[in-house]
């Protein structure tokens, strides 16, 4: 299926890594214009390199600190002014209740997981709405649907970007511009993978034994970052331009089992 996304550009936050980069080689694969942003310059360096590598498109990187507040959103709008699609990637909230997540560590939490996903779409809205095109597409993550104590300030940030997400996208297409989000589960990320280890060290005895901890999830396994990017770049396409203020989850019908 010709997606016809080639020629256009895309900016990725948190794309040096995991879901963000799994999104700028669906969209490099496709012929897309690619800019990555995140905090470490030397993991862009290294995520460019490997993107060049592998498609012949452009890829320029943003080191950025998007919890920084709506200066630095603009700023990095500005400097990809042209992108006809932003994927709002950037933030990992930590796990804890209510009494571990005390003010300083929410705030921070939400200051790039919410706050940056607002800041962002509200300065590329702007120049997507003058030119009447555009999508955005914010991927959230599963918690939003399935709230847990343990995990509040995550629960409740990916809860209020869902509602964010649909508020806002079932007004912009008045001016031309469509926003989704896709809510990931467990997906199989360095990072995933790295906190699976230390815990199958603790219980099983063994980090190598951390795929045992996933058996409980649908189809045995994590999901896999290909499979949120894949969806990422339909939703982005004109495949899918009657789709906006919606919210997708792949879970492999895990929110439902509860």
């Amino acid at each position: 299926m010709d997606l016809q996304l080639s020629g256009r550009t895309v900016l990725i936050t948190g794309g040096s890594r995991g879901i963000g980069y799994a999104c700028a080689e669906a969209f490099a694969a496709e012929g897309c214009h690619v800019h990555i942003a995140s905090r470490s310059a030397d993991a862009l360096g290294a995520a460019r390199e490997r993107l060049r590598a592998r498609f012949n498109v452009p890829v320029e990187i943003h080191p950025v600190d998007l919890s920084a507040g709506g200066a630095a959103a603009r700023g990095l709008v500005d400097a990809c002014s042209e992108a006809d699609i932003l994927v709002n990637n950037a933030g990992a909230i930590p796990r804890g209740d209510l009494i571990a997540m005390d003010d300083a560590k929410w705030r921070a939490a939400w200051e790039l997981k919410v706050f940056g996903y607002i800041n962002m779409t509200r300065a590329m809205l702007e120049r997507m709405y003058a030119r009447k095109s555009g999508v955005v597409v914010n991927i959230i993550g599963l918690a939003g649907e399935m709230p847990t104590y343990d995990y509040v300030t995550g629960s409740m940030g990916n809860a209020s970007l869902m509602q964010f997400t649909r508020t806002v996208g079932s007004k912009s297409v008045d001016h031309g511009v469509r926003v989704v989000a896709i809510n990931p589960p467990l997906t199989r990320t360095d990072r995933m993978v790295s906190l699976l280890r230390t815990q199958a060290g603790k219980d099983l005895g063994d980090p190598e034994r951390w795929p045992e901890l996933t058996r409980h999830l649908p189809f045995g396994r994590p999901c896999e970052p290909s499979e949120i990017a894949d969806l990422a770049v339909f939703l982005a396409s004109d495949r899918s331009a009657y789709t906006s203020g919606v919210v997708f989850s792949v879970d492999g019908g895990q929110a439902s089992r509860h």
